[in-house]
C-alpha cells in the first residue's frame, strides 16, 4: 500500500461495529436461551474467529448481510468440539473463550496464529486455576495452545494486577460457573462492555469503583444487540481530520461509552476542535456523531487511569503528539508491549524513518513534536493499528509513504483504505 501527501480531507463516514461489542454478542447470545440478533455486528477477521469457534461448540450462528444470528442453547448448552478451537490473531476471543470453558463438561484444546502463541495468557491462566480450574499451557510456557478440563469452579475476589477488559470479562464468565458470587477489582476500571451486555441478557451483575461482582449460574435470555461504531476505528478519521490542513470529517454512530473514550479526553487536551453531535444512550451504550475539523496542536502527557480508556488508541496518539507543539509523554502504558506487536517498539521504529524525534521509554515513549516529517517505508508487523496509523500520518507528510503488510486490516477494519479515500480532495 502506497500513499502520499493530502491537501483536505471532507465527508462523512461510518465506520464498522464496535470490536469488543461484537465479540460479546457473539459469546453472550451462545450462552442464552433464543435467538440474539445482532446489527452492525464487525466482520472483520477477529469476530469472525469467535462465530467459528461457538459454531465448532454446536451454536448455530446465521451470517447475514445485515445481521448475525445467534441461536443460543443457555449456560449448559455448549458440545464438544472434535478439533482444536482456531482464534487466529484474536486475543479477546482466546482469552475470554477460556472463562466459559473452564465451566463446561468436556475438554477443549485452543490456539492460535503465530502472534496469539506469543501473547501472555497467565494473566488468565493464574486467576481461572484459582477458581478451580484445570487450565494448562502445553508448552508450559503461559502462552497457546491450551488445554482446559471440566471442574467445579468456586467463586473468589480477584485483585488483577493489571487493568483488562479482557482478564476482568474472563474471570466474570467463569464466575456465571461458580458455586458462589465471584468479584474482580482493576487498579483502574478497564472498558465495562461485558457488565453492561451481561446485565442486558439478564445476569446478575453489579459495579463498585473499580470492582465488578456476578452472581452465578443466570438464566441468560436472548436480547437484540445494536453495536455502536467502534472508536477504536473511528480514531483514525478523528486524527486524519485533525493533522491535514483543511480538513472537515463528519464519523456517524461512534461508541462514546466512558471506559472507551479516552482517545477524545487527549484530543481535547491536546486542543483538538471535536464536536459530538446525536448523542443516543440505546441498548446502555452511548454514541454520537463526531464532526472533527482541523486544529493546532499541542503536546500532553497520557498516563494513568486513562490508559485503559484508550490502550487500542496510542498508536494514533503518538502519531498527533508528531504534529503538536512541545512533548508530548506516553506513560503508565507497559501493555503496548503485548499487543500483536511490541507497540512500543514498533512505532518508535516507524515513527523515527518518518523524521519524528521520539524516545522509547520502559512504559512508553516520549515524543518532540513539531519536526518535518516525510515519508517513509513502514513495516506494520501485520499489526493491523500500525498500519492504519501510518496510512493515516502519511497524508500529512511529504513525499510517499509504503506499508509492508497493508492488508492486516481487515482484522478490524476490512474496508479501511475505501473509506479513507472517500475523503480524499
Amino acid at each position: 500500500m502506497r500513499l502520499k501527501k493530502g491537501s483536505s480531507l471532507k465527508g462523512t463516514v461510518t465506520v464498522p461495529g464496535d470490536k469488543s461489542i461484537s465479540h460479546r454478542a457473539v459469546m453472550f447470545g451462545a450462552l442464552s436461551e433464543g435467538t440474539t440478533r445482532v446489527t452492525n455486528f464487525l466482520k472483520g477477521a477477529d469476530c469472525l474467529s469467535t462465530i467459528h469457534c461457538f459454531q465448532k461448540l454446536g451454536i448455530q450462528i446465521e451470517n447475514h448481510p445485515d445481521e448475525i444470528r445467534i441461536h443460543g442453547k443457555g449456560l449448559h448448552g455448549l458440545r464438544e468440539s472434535s478439533k482444536p478451537l482456531d482464534t487466529g490473531n484474536s486475543g479477546t476471543t482466546t482469552r475470554l473463550i477460556c472463562g466459559i470453558l473452564a465451566g463446561q463438561s468436556f475438554t477443549t484444546e485452543l490456539n492460535g496464529d503465530k502472534s496469539i502463541q506469543t501473547r501472555p495468557m497467565g494473566r488468565i491462566i493464574d486467576p481461572l486455576s484459582l477458581m478451580g480450574a484445570r487450565i494448562e499451557s502445553l508448552k508450559g510456557n503461559g502462552c497457546t495452545p491450551l488445554r482446559i478440563q471440566p471442574s467445579a469452579l468456586h467463586g473468589i475476589h480477584y485483585c488483577s494486577p493489571v487493568a483488562s477488559a479482557q482478564v476482568k470479562s474472563c474471570v466474570l464468565l467463569a464466575g456465571l460457573y461458580g458455586d458462589s458470587p465471584t468479584s474482580v477489582t482493576e487498579p483502574y476500571l478497564s472498558r465495562n462492555h461485558s457488565e453492561i451486555m451481561l446485565k442486558h441478557f439478564g445476569a446478575s451483575i453489579t459495579s463498585e469503583g473499580t470492582t465488578a461482582i456476578i452472581q452465578p449460574e443466570p438464566k441468560l435470555l436472548a436480547r437484540e444487540i445494536q453495536v455502536p461504531g467502534d472508536i477504536s476505528s473511528a480514531a483514525y478519521f478523528i486524527a486524519a481530520g485533525l493533522i491535514v490542513p483543511n480538513s472537515e470529517v463528519l464519523i456517524q454512530n461512534v461508541g462514546v461509552n466512558p471506559t472507551r473514550d479516552g482517545i477524545l479526553k487527549v484530543c481535547r487536551d491536546m486542543g483538538a476542535d471535536i464536536t459530538l453531535l446525536n448523542r443516543n444512550d440505546a441498548s446502555g451504550e452511548p454514541t454520537a456523531d463526531l464532526l472533527v475539523r482541523h486544529s493546532s496542536l499541542r503536546g500532553v502527557t497520557v498516563g494513568g487511569a486513562l490508559i485503559p480508556t484508550l490502550i487500542d488508541e496510542l498508536p494514533v496518539v503518538a502519531a498527533l503528539a508528531c504534529f503538536a507543539q512541545g512533548t508530548t509523554v506516553i506513560k503508565d502504558a507497559q501493555e503496548l508491549k503485548v499487543k500483536e506487536s511490541n507497540r512500543i517498539d514498533v512505532m518508535v521504529e516507524n515513527l523515527s524513518a518518518m523524521g519524528a524525534c521520539v524516545t522509547a521509554t520502559d512504559d512508553g515513549m516520549i515524543i518532540e513534536g513539531g519536526r518535518p516529517l516525510h515519508g517513509a517505508v513502514i513495516d506494520s508487523r501485520l499489526d493491523h493499528r500500525i498500519a492504519m496509523t501510518f496510512a493515516v500520518m502519511a497524508l500529512a507528510c511529504d513525499g510517499e509513504t509504503a506499508i509492508k503488510g497493508a492488508d492486516c486490516v481487515r482484522i478490524s477494519y476490512p474496508n479501511f483504505y475505501e473509506d479513507l479515500k472517500k475523503l480524499y480532495k
